[in-house]
């Protein structure tokens, strides 16, 4: 049963009075559940209710946050269809995609369960005392992670499972010991409501402290705001666009306590295609990357916008294969009315520009929010002068910039802002001799990728998705994978503590058995 209300903790609240619905792009249509714009009251009681939940929750154990992080999977597992209905209704994704995206989310959870359970994650960290050390004596000090409080989280537009309600976000500040609140997308706000319903029922059972997890709606941008200024709130996670997230930012610097926002936001995710690649096998290459181009409406995060390599007969024949390769494909439907509005805005701009050379557009489609996959080309030497093709079309949209030489191509990717992904198509005997390109390729993103597609985030400990800004605020933090978990925390050392009193991590005996490093030496004795 969707109620349309928010839910502060495991208590239903409807105090505002801004109703709003979310919509089914496949029909055109509105859906029937109203939902409640959350007020400044409730919010408040949120962050406040989250607040005295951290004093509980940060001392759990490992193996209990474990437990509760399992308890969320299972609980999503048990909505069953109902909630695989839900979100086809609110995103026009198909019911395929929902399920491995349900997979992915509840993969994410018991992924970080796996990492409480293993407990090296604290980082423990070990300098024994040396009392004839001279001409001072040494002191005992031992370093570890902790909680550092109450998250709020932005659900994604994109996502409705994996980056949102119960998404990377929330799973891994769960894992960490911070009770989360959920800004939850008014896109897919019924979506969101099943899902942390699913959350409260676990934290419930699993004996978690009221308020460990709450959920708001809002359509507009007050309650966001709201939420980063609240002094209970100690961090922030969210994926969208780059205007936003830079608004986001901005405010969390400018409070009295500056707190951190990690924000995924635009990447474009340059493709570089070296010469050899293209004359072994362009034409596979450009029914890849179709396909790529294309994938979920092309409003995946690291969707190849931009596709690089130095002008050449061989070039030219992969820009009318991947042209082709995209007039093949359907056009899918897109999250949102607005979404495609957007999309054919920005398409268009790029349409319009005189530099640009239009080498495909589908024109056929289904529904009034189908998105038209597009391919179009410039030079180098346009793409160098005209900034605003660097902007990145969110949509199944891709431009192939043609270089007059390798130096024109390492120039190209120097002026390119921070991205999520590089890929580079080449043959091995080939790389040696663009070592400056693959310099340059690395020095913008967050994950290069070497023959391949960069659609598709795999979760797992090596992953790392984010990038330079504006890819994301902080580079040196991924939001997918178990060390999305260190955004979430905090280095503390204890300074020659009685044994009995440190923290179990710290102890000499060490209890948990975990990996700790030990004057140096990483072991778990």
């Amino acid at each position: 049963m969707i109620t349309g209300k928010n839910y502060i903790g495991s208590k239903i609240s409807a105090e505002g009075n801004v109703k709003y619905t979310t919509t089914n792009p496949k029909l055109n249509t509105e859906n029937e559940w109203i939902f409640t714009e959350a007020s400044e009251a409730e919010v408040d009681a949120a962050a406040t209710l989250a607040a005295e939940a951290f004093e509980v929750y940060k001392n759990k154990t490992d193996a209990e946050r474990a437990l509760f992080l399992r308890q969320i999977a299972i609980e999503i597992e048990d909505l069953g269809q109902q909630l695989i209905n839900a979100y086809t209704t609110e995103s026009g994704l198909p019911e395929g995609r929902a399920m491995g995206e349900r997979g992915r989310t509840i993969g994410q959870l018991n992924a970080f369960a796996s990492l409480l359970e293993q407990g090296d994650w604290v980082q423990a960290t070990l300098d024994l005392a040396d009392p004839n050390r001279t001409p001072a004596p040494k002191p005992d000090l031992r370093k570890m992670q902790i909680a550092m409080g109450p998250v709020a989280v932005f659900g994604a537009s994109n996502f409705p499972f994996a980056f949102s309600t119960a998404g990377g976000d929330t799973a891994s500040a769960l894992a960490a010991g911070c009770p989360v609140i959920v800004k939850s997308h008014p896109m897919h706000a019924a979506t969101g409501e099943l899902v942390a319903l699913a959350i409260i029922k676990a934290a419930q059972k699993t004996g978690m402290p009221e308020g460990v997890f709450s959920n708001l709606n809002s359509k507009g941008i007050t309650v966001g705001e709201q939420l980063v200024k609240h002094a209970a709130i100690k961090g922030v996670g969210f994926t969208g666009s780059i205007k936003a997230g830079k608004a986001l930012c901005k405010i969390a610097a400018n409070r009295e306590e500056p707190i951190p926002v990690y924000a995924e936001m635009g990447s474009i995710n340059p493709v570089v295609l070296l010469p050899e690649a293209l004359k072994a096998s362009g034409e596979s290459w450009a029914q890849k990357y179709a396909a790529s181009i294309n994938m979920g409406a092309g409003q995946f995060c690291t969707n190849p916008g931009l596709i690089l390599g130095i002008a050449s007969t061989e070039l030219d024949n992969f820009g009318k294969h991947l042209a082709s390769g995209i007039d093949e494909q359907a056009a899918s439907c897109m999250l949102h009315p607005n979404i495609h509005s957007a999309y054919e805005t920005s398409k268009q701009k790029m349409l319009d520009a005189p530099e640009t050379e239009v080498l495909a557009v589908k024109l056929a489609t289904y529904g009034a929010n189908d998105g038209k996959p597009t391919l179009v080309k410039v030079s180098g030497e346009a793409f160098l002068e005209n900034k605003d093709l660097h902007t990145e079309v969110f949509g199944p949209f891709s431009m192939l910039v043609a270089c007059d030489s390798q130096t024109q191509l390492v120039e190209v990717l120097n002026q390119l802002e921070g991205q999520l992904t590089g890929s580079l198509i080449g043959d091995s005997s080939e790389v040696t001799k663009y070592s400056k390109v693959i310099d340059a390729l690395r020095s913008r993103v967050g994950r290069i990728l070497f023959n391949g597609v960069p659609t598709g985030v795999e979760v797992c400990s090596a992953m790392h998705h984010g990038g330079p800004f504006p890819a994301s605020s902080d580079s040196k933090f991924t939001s997918v994978g178990n060390d999305a978990i260190y955004r979430w925390v905090r280095p503390v050392s204890y300074q020659d503590w009685p044994q009995e009193i440190l923290p179990a991590a710290l102890q000499d005996d060490n209890p948990l058995g975990i990996l700790r490093k030990v004057n140096g030496v990483y072991t778990k004795a």
